[in-house]
């Protein structure tokens, strides 16, 4: 009942007009979080919470190379239209982070037959930062060889974040949005860039 688990959809809100054009299908997100339920005593319908857990992000791109680890002052976004490129490329990040909720449930005896919200916080620190790329294709798109290349690198993006959070559901099923107050990135490196969350949440609270 204490595990929060959630499965999102992920953009970039604020990046570049040029960046956003080459966002590419359906980039994802994945949570989890162990939390501790402290209901009101004066009315156990109400509660707060408190938890540690870890989040992901993984931003899809079209010929596109986002070179992580650069020596330039900017983040370069290579576009590589008619050049070597890969079929396949991202950029994923992730952070452990403490959320806080203050929650709502219609029938806390029965929680899986009842109506939940909450609101909450989010404060994280970055753990991991790296791009992928995947099937080496040249400019016509065929295939010159299958492989993968991974780059880790932090040193463009913030190492901490702060983010507001909502979900509102019935049983053990919710919808849920989590907006960053903070930029994704330094802010010498790329236009203030918010990360953006909506999906699904499965909890027992």
């Amino acid at each position: 009942d204490h595990f929060l688990i959630q499965f999102s959809r992920d953009s970039w809100e604020g990046a570049a007009d040029s960046v956003q054009s080459r966002i590419k299908g359906f980039s994802k997100g994945f949570n989890t979080y162990l939390m501790a339920d402290f209901p009101i005593k004066s009315d156990k319908r109400f509660s707060a919470a408190i938890g540690l857990g870890v989040s992901t992000s993984s931003i899809g791109f079209k010929k596109t190379i986002v070179d992580v680890s650069s020596n330039t002052k900017t983040l370069p976004f290579l576009f590589v239209d008619t050049v070597n490129h890969y079929k396949k490329f991202k950029v994923a990040t992730s952070y452990l982070e403490l959320p806080v909720e203050f929650r709502f449930s219609s029938n806390p005896e029965m929680p899986g037959k009842s109506v939940k919200v909450a609101l909450g916080v989010k404060v994280g620190t970055l753990l991991n930062a790296h791009s992928k790329g995947k099937t080496l294709q040249n400019g016509s798109g065929a295939t010159i060889r299958n492989t993968t290349e991974k780059v880790t690198s932090r040193s463009y993006f913030n190492a901490t974040k702060f983010a507001a959070t909502a979900r509102i559901g019935y049983g053990y099923f919710s919808l849920f949005g989590a907006y960053n107050f903070t930029n994704i990135f330094k802010d010498a490196a790329a236009p203030n860039t918010k990360l953006l969350q909506l999906g699904i949440t499965i909890s027992g609270l």
